[in-house]
């Protein structure tokens, strides 16, 4: 069960990476580089990787929920900031 998770969560950060690289072959507004497209695999991978680190690794539910909404918290804020800069217009 755990290494079909862990799988899951690799094919979900995959097909995520998929989207601008799809909307790149039909449109000029997506234009990503190589390294836009390494970034978001480190952002991806690395938050389902911690994800399920604390999956495997916290024993309590409600402890489990919290960690996984911290980690995502903080991606969101992360790419928040690499998107459009939001922690300078909050400076």
């Amino acid at each position: 069960m755990k290494n079909k998770r862990f799988f899951i969560i690799l094919l979900v950060a995959t097909f995520i990476l998929l989207i601008p690289w799809l909307a790149m072959q039909f449109t000029d507004e997506v234009n990503w580089t190589l390294f836009d497209f390494m970034v978001a695999g480190v952002l991806l991978f690395g938050t389902g990787i911690l994800c399920e680190i604390a999956l495997r690794k916290i024993s309590s539910i409600k402890s489990r929920i919290i960690a996984c909404v911290i980690i995502l918290f903080f991606f969101f804020l992360v790419w928040l900031e690499l998107a459009v800069g939001f922690i300078d217009k909050l400076l």
